[in-house]
């Protein structure tokens, strides 16, 4: 993996996309430090996705009674 520094990546950005099309990946750092990473991206199946949307949907426990969502975020916040 090769790294390179934010302001050059913005000016070779479309360069630097072309690369991780084909494979490569790039990081990208700010201040000498890794900020993010340009890699390939994936072909995604949407069965694939939708399908483990439905299994986390399966294995997620009910609210309690009278619990709302909004409740467990306030709560959350506290």
């Amino acid at each position: 993996m090769k790294n390179i520094g934010l302001f050059e990546a913005k000016q070779k950005l479309s360069q630097l996309v072309e690369r991780a099309s084909a494979g490569e990946r790039i990081g990208i750092t700010r201040r000498g430090k890794l900020a993010a990473l340009l890699v390939p991206a994936r072909d995604v199946d949407l069965k694939d996705v939708f399908s483990r949307i439905e299994q986390i949907r399966k294995n997620a426990k009910p609210l309690p009674k009278g619990m709302t969502v909004k409740n467990l975020i306030e709560e959350g916040r506290r």
